[in-house]
């Protein structure tokens, strides 16, 4: 096995600002992050969109993929794929590309991704005192999962319908899932 070099947190930082890619970092070590698929990309701008719109008023921020998340406590450096917070945003540094703060993180299944995105990465996010409602979605089948924080305990919530909505109560909003699917093409397996 060759030995990986390991990365501080400046030396990622100043790589992740320069074009091209996004990278993520976790215990010192960079990967890169793959491009996403059609109905990846189609969801994604599908929750961005409702969200925006069904926040307008409240003290709330919608980011898409390219707004980097850190974990503190783990070292993790990310991009989820929506980040919602609520209150005032606090950032890495001058920089304002690291937000530090979510109360939401909605991850988009990848088969790539999936076993990460479900074990380690949620490890890591739920170290971060200010995430309420962590979203598993994915992209091949109707399939919403919500990790929802209740005290010391994070409770699991399904949603496998079109016909149900998503409720999230840090952020006083409802995702219905006939939107967030809308134009998604299901491949007949």
């Amino acid at each position: 096995a060759t030995a990986q070099r390991l990365v501080t947190a400046e030396e990622y930082l100043a790589q992740e600002r320069r074009p091209p890619g996004k990278h993520e970092v976790g215990a010192g070590q960079m990967r890169a992050m793959a491009g996403a698929s059609r109905n990846h990309s189609l969801i994604a701008v599908n929750i961005l969109a409702e969200l925006r719109v069904r926040l307008r008023g409240k003290p709330c921020e919608v980011y898409p993929g390219d707004m980097r998340v850190r974990v503190r406590a783990s070292g993790l450096y990310t991009y989820p794929d929506v980040s919602v917070v609520c209150g005032r945003p606090e950032f890495d540094d001058a920089e304002m590309d690291t937000l530090l703060n979510p109360t939401v993180l909605f991850e988009i299944l990848s088969p790539s991704t999936e076993a990460y995105d479900r074990g380690e990465k949620f490890a890591r996010y739920r170290q971060l005192p200010s995430l309420q409602e962590y979203v598993l979605v994915a992209q091949d089948r109707v399939a919403v999962e919500c990790y929802r924080r209740e005290g010391h305990f994070w409770v699991l919530e399904t949603f496998e319908n079109l016909d149900d909505t998503l409720r999230l109560p840090s952020i006083a909003c409802e995702l219905p899932l006939r939107e967030v699917y809308d134009r998604i093409e299901f491949s007949n397996r």
